[in-house]
């Protein structure tokens, strides 16, 4: 619509002979084709300047320079610039503007510091761009240069400056500077507000986003969508997906943002269901339709299901919504894992030949699928391959095929890891810390972790579950004792591995004063998963009468894990009371499976309810169930 206004003005301009157009009118013309981005209607003025000999005006000439800039006609934007003897702010501002928007951080920086050499002065207007540059590129020392001229200067007080620098510090990892400019600002925007608490959510303090919120409406800002979708990121990075969800329903117009940062939270807590329901019900809604980071996230759920059904589903979807070369980049890594997860090899290597097989990412997905589904050796291969190619590996390669190697190539890493640019990168330290965990050296473990320069919360639930797996559960509480004395916030793995830790070294009093603790001192609600620890910790312990109460004072439903433990646990301590129980929830929890159907009744006959036993036969025949060999819970007692 805008293009047809100012086509229009053009056509107009044209056609009136009688009289030549004043400076004015032609700035205003120019200033539509801006707007609009309209080159071709920009030209057509240049041409009217030209012809009534305008074009030698340095004022005309800068507005037509920053017509051409915000075109993108950046050749003609930078001729002209050169035809100004002494370009003013305005001219500079232009070509900024086009480098920063264009991701041209080196070439702004460097015009930016040509502009301070010959002696023009930054406004406003200036410092945002320049600012951005340093953002993209993750220059600070430019950055706290710009800061300084940004003071000189006298633009501190302007909001949109200060929004930028907010950006500036937060993408640069000062998380302190930015806060420092936030709460300096006289004057806010919902910008500043927004700005503030994406800072802390790409830094990793999430709570602090969270109740920026709350100062935010304290404040008199209510939140926009942006802000909405920055709280609910910063809650699924905190595992607590369902308080996302709260806010995601109070969203009136979610965008694909909103639907993908819910699917992508619950995804990565591992509630792949959960996942696959938001999709079906953001697809079946069709107000918003995915895109390719939104199939990725849900191709990874599929991957971790081994539903190859609704992972074809989504693959041809994703092939009618985007190119092929965008869709295999976006969503071809997860796609091929979900292939190969599903054990269809040849579909893996087809997805593998349709990717770029110079991108390091391509083979770090096929050296995954390979250690995902047990297939060490070609892992390995794969990585040498890669190797011989001359494809730079990166952290992702390294975290990646450590998982896979025995305790003597895992050294050879671990040699090649302290000499490298890796040295000081957190998720490869925690990929070693498993990799000597799984192999038993726990001791070498401990060393890694204790000698990392920095560690993350992923460090500390890697080394309290190496602890867990080892079976030393006592070390493992004192890891967590150490984490709350500094000031670090467990998450729902870390609750989990310490639990299981306990679990496996039979420490059953002290897991549940950690499953206790962790509401009372952590203000935690235990998941699903936690409620799982306890009941296994229980039944290992053959405290089964506990078990049972404990199950019935759950404020959720138990699922199959929970049953599924407890009929194990019953099991190895022969009480076909308690693995009745369990085995009849199972049955009505997965109707489907002939397996419990079977397990049920083969309690039944254990227990001489012989008449029982043949009805369950009977009610799995007329579901038309039939039972896979191997898939008994426990042997028959006959």
């Amino acid at each position: 619509m805008r293009i047809w206004h100012s086509h229009r003005a053009i056509s107009s301009l044209s056609s009136t002979t009688f009289k030549p157009p004043s400076p004015l009118e032609l700035n205003h013309l120019l200033q539509l084709c801006s707007n609009s981005k309209a080159l071709h209607q920009g030209r057509q003025v240049h041409q009217q300047i030209i012809v009534h000999g305008l074009d030698h005006n340095p004022f005309m000439t800068t507005k037509l320079l920053q017509m051409y800039a915000d075109c993108e006609d950046f050749k003609s934007a930078h001729l002209l610039f050169d035809e100004l003897p002494h370009p003013n702010v305005f001219a500079w501002t232009a070509i900024l503007a086009f480098y920063s928007r264009n991701g041209m951080s080196g070439e702004c920086l460097g015009f930016y510091g040509e502009m301070k050499w010959r002696g023009v002065v930054a406004d406003g207007y200036v410092f945002p761009k320049v600012l951005r540059a340093c953002a993209q590129s993750g220059d600070l020392k430019m950055g706290t240069q710009v800061h300084k001229d940004v003071v000189t200067c006298g633009a501190e007080l302007k909001v949109q400056v200060c929004n930028s620098l907010i950006d500036m510090y937060s993408k640069c990892g000062d998380v302190e500077s930015a806060r420092r400019v936030f709460g300096r600002m006289v004057e806010r925007d919902l910008l500043s507000w927004n700005s503030m608490t994406s800072g802390y959510v790409c830094n990793g303090f999430f709570r602090l986003a969270v109740d920026l919120l709350g100062s935010m409406r304290l404040e008199g800002f209510e939140p926009d969508l942006v802000t909405w979708n920055t709280a609910m990121d910063a809650y699924c990075r905190m595992g607590q997906c369902d308080e996302a969800w709260k806010i995601f329903e109070q969203i009136e117009e979610p965008n694909i943002i909103s639907w993908t940062t819910l699917i992508s939270g619950y995804s990565c807590i591992g509630k792949h269901e959960v996942t696959l329901a938001i999709f079906r019900d953001m697809v079946s809604k069709g107000e918003v339709f995915p895109d390719l980071d939104c199939i990725s996230s849900v191709i990874v759920s599929c991957r971790y299901l081994g539903d190859l059904i609704h992972g074809r589903g989504i693959h041809a979807y994703g092939i009618k919504i985007g190119t092929g070369f965008a869709f295999y980049k976006s969503a071809g890594p997860a796609l091929l894992t979900m292939y190969a997860r599903c054990r269809r090899i040849k579909d893996a290597v087809n997805v593998f030949s349709l990717m770029d097989e110079s991108d390091v990412v391509t083979w770090n997905a096929m050296i995954l699928s390979f250690a995902d589904i047990g297939m060490k050796i070609s892992a390995l291969e794969c990585f040498r391959e890669m190797q011989s190619m001359g494809i730079q590996n990166d952290q992702t390669t390294i975290s990646t095929v450590l998982p896979v190697c025995d305790l003597v190539s895992g050294k050879q890493f671990h040699a090649y890891i302290s000499k490298s640019s890796f040295s000081l990168v957190i998720p490869v330290w925690n990929a070693l810390i498993h990799m000597y965990s799984r192999c038993g050296c726990i001791e070498t473990a401990y060393s890694v972790f204790s000698n990392m320069v920095s560690r993350d919360l992923v460090s500390w639930n890697t080394m309290i579950g190496g602890f867990g797996m080892n079976g030393f559960g006592q070390a493992a509480i004192q890891l967590l004792q150490e984490m709350n004395h500094l000031g670090l916030i467990p998450n729902s793995v870390t609750f989990t591995s310490v639990l299981s830790a306990c679990s496996h070294s039979g420490l059953v009093d002290e897991g549940l004063e950690v499953f206790h603790k962790m509401s009372k001192d952590f203000t935690f609600n235990p998941q699903m998963e936690h409620f799982s620890c306890v009941v296994d910790l229980l039944a290992r312990a053959g405290r089964l009468e506990e078990v049972i109460g404990f199950i019935k004072t759950m404020p959720i439903e138990p699922n199959k894990s929970i049953w599924g433990a407890l009929l194990a646990a019953s099991q190895a301590h022969q009480n076909i009371t308690v693995a009745m129980l369990a085995s009849e929830h199972l049955v009505h929890l997965e109707p489907e499976y002939a397996g419990h159907y079977v397990t049920l009744a083969n309690i039944y006959a254990s227990a001489g309810r012989w008449d029982d036993a043949v009805r369950v036969r009977k009610l799995m025949e007329s579901r038309g169930l039939a039972k896979t060999s191997g898939n008994s819970w426990i042997e028959s007692g006959n």
